[in-house]
């Protein structure tokens, strides 16, 4: 692994994240969940294009991101991944503030982002967010045990191969089926297997629960009805636990409706717009 490089003017910013921007209008930003990059939101960005400014980009360590930007000790928790998505905001952002449109682990990102720095963001759209994929029974459910996920790290240890077509039909569900699996898989084969290894740690064994009464931006939760990543308790939690958040489930089995199911995503989108 070369050494991190920090980029400080925007034209950094932009090469050291992958950062595209199309349109004009009010300003959407995309946040990727865990081993994905922008082109998941291929089939979200064409119903905006006329209205909106979109910007996109990826991780250090994903998609085409420079490699340099990826350091371990700094993305080993997500607090590493908010630093992240601070510096493309303050970088691509606008004076009003941004949407930002995050999927999965990205969600407690950007919760993260938007307690830190408030005046970047406008209204959080968060798709299946998850801020501890932990049970915590009798009080959470978040999906698993521990011995669940420590038994998907110890696979991406013995056989970085291994995983990847274990994980993707999860996320896929049955809304996603092959198509959507196989594009999953793709992705999260093209990782780095440090990286993954890393990002999967701080992905599935992080506890943001604390962090959800702290967050003042408006949010509108797209919750999953069948999700096997982020149960329907949890966006009911999180609804309870965020001062201004809205819930709204989607008819969807899988953990990615925006990949699956983009129209309805679209629809939900347009609909929070047309109402703040």
């Amino acid at each position: 692994m070369r050494d991190a490089v920090v980029y400080d003017d925007q034209d950094g910013v932009a090469r050291r994240y992958a950062v595209h921007v199309l349109g004009a209008g009010p300003t959407l930003v995309y946040a990727n969940g865990f081993g994905c990059n922008q082109a998941v939101w291929a089939d979200v960005a064409p119903g905006f294009i006329r209205t909106h400014r979109q910007v996109f980009f990826d991780y250090p360590g994903t998609g085409s991101a420079d490699p340099r930007a990826f350091e371990p000790g700094r993305h080993r928790t997500l607090a590493g991944y908010a630093d992240d998505l601070i510096n493309v905001c303050r970088a691509f952002g606008a004076p009003e503030g941004v949407v930002l449109v995050a999927h999965s682990v990205s969600c407690s990102i950007a919760m993260l982002a938007a307690i830190r720095a408030p005046d970047l963001f406008r209204d959080l759209i968060l798709i299946g967010p998850n801020p501890c994929f932990l049970n915590a029974l009798p009080d959470y459910r978040g999906g698993f045990d521990r011995q669940d996920l420590q038994g998907l790290l110890d696979l991406m240890e013995r056989n970085p191969l291994a995983w990847q077509p274990v994980l993707s039909p999860m996320v896929a569900g049955e809304g996603g089926g092959q198509p959507v699996a196989k594009r999953l898989e793709a992705l999260f084969c093209a990782m780095d297997e440090e990286v993954a290894r890393i990002f999967a740690r701080a992905t599935f064994f992080a506890d943001n629960r604390r962090e959800a009464i702290l967050v003042q931006t408006p949010a509108l939760i797209l919750q999953h009805r069948h999700d096997l990543l982020a149960p329907l308790e949890v966006g009911d939690w999180l609804q309870r636990q965020m001062p201004r958040a809205t819930l709204r489930v989607l008819d969807v089995a899988g953990h990615a409706a925006h990949m699956s199911h983009p129209d309805l995503v679209i629809d939900a989108m347009r609909q929070r717009f047309a109402s703040v």
